[in-house]
């Protein structure tokens, strides 16, 4: 089982994420490429929440396919290309996430290799067999 905390030390996260995650030796791991908003007929939508909603689909397909689901979810490492975009983002990602949630780091960046993205999520994964 992940040990997901936040230390009483610590400020509590500024979002839903934990601050640290135990992941026990033993453990199977997962480890998903960036998944961009882009559905399976090619469309891109225009706004960031539907397509990070897109980027959470596939992860969920991957974590399926490993025998995992979003509890599995060791850590997020997010990308938007605007300060505009991160309300998209994570109100898509706290409809995903458990409680409680995974680590979870989210970075403005200057773009992708297409300029309609506006969102990127790769994610590690964990479950004790």
């Amino acid at each position: 089982m992940l040990d997901k905390r936040t230390p009483a030390a610590m400020p509590a996260p500024f979002a839903k994420y934990s601050h640290a995650v135990i992941v026990p030796a033993g453990t199977r791991m997962l480890f998903c490429s960036g998944q961009l908003g882009v559905s399976a007929d090619g469309t891109i939508p225009e706004d960031a929440g539907a397509q990070a909603d897109l980027c959470f689909t596939a992860i969920g397909h991957m974590l399926e396919d490993a025998g995992m689901g979003f509890a599995d979810i060791v850590r997020i490492n997010a990308f938007v290309t605007d300060r505009a975009h991160m309300a998209g983002y994570m109100a898509s990602r706290d409809r995903h996430m458990p409680n409680p949630p995974p680590a979870s780091t989210l970075m403005i960046v200057t773009g992708f290799t297409r300029p309609e993205f506006k969102v990127e999520v790769e994610i590690v994964a964990a479950k004790v067999d």
